[in-house]
């Protein structure tokens, strides 16, 4: 049984991405799973799981990768101290939603609208 690579696009210029060792893009190999898509001209990547062919996610630039950063610290921020579990905190974030809570496969206005419910969310509110 052979493994078919996928054809990962890149968001902004639609050109198939390179898949190859994240040392391409950051001159070195970072991580345990160091392979990634990638778009160079446009900065725009995605890690893979466990050096697979699956993505984590959509591929992102700069500035959406920073605003996933921050979504995910305020998602850990939360579980990691305790107050709830992880799976409690993207259940909330499912039943407020309505759908399946990936941040690796949200955009800005979706990194946006999680940042803003949790931030305008008193624990309380979040935790029931």
């Amino acid at each position: 049984m052979s493994i078919q690579k996928l054809q990962i696009n890149c968001p902004n210029c639609g050109k198939e991405a390179t898949y190859a060792p994240n040392e391409q893009y950051y001159g070195k190999r970072y991580g345990r799973s160091y392979m990634c898509y990638f778009c160079k001209p446009c900065d725009t990547y995605v890690g893979v799981h466990n050096n697979t062919l699956v993505p984590l996610g959509t591929m992102a630039n700069k500035e959406l990768r920073q605003v996933r950063i921050k979504t995910h610290a305020l998602l850990d921020e939360i579980w990691k101290s305790g107050r709830m579990s992880r799976g409690h905190v993207y259940g909330k974030l499912g039943t407020h939603f309505g759908k399946t809570i990936h941040v690796g496969e949200a955009d800005l206005k979706q990194c946006e609208e999680i940042i803003a419910f949790i931030t305008s969310s008193s624990d309380k509110e979040v935790e029931k």
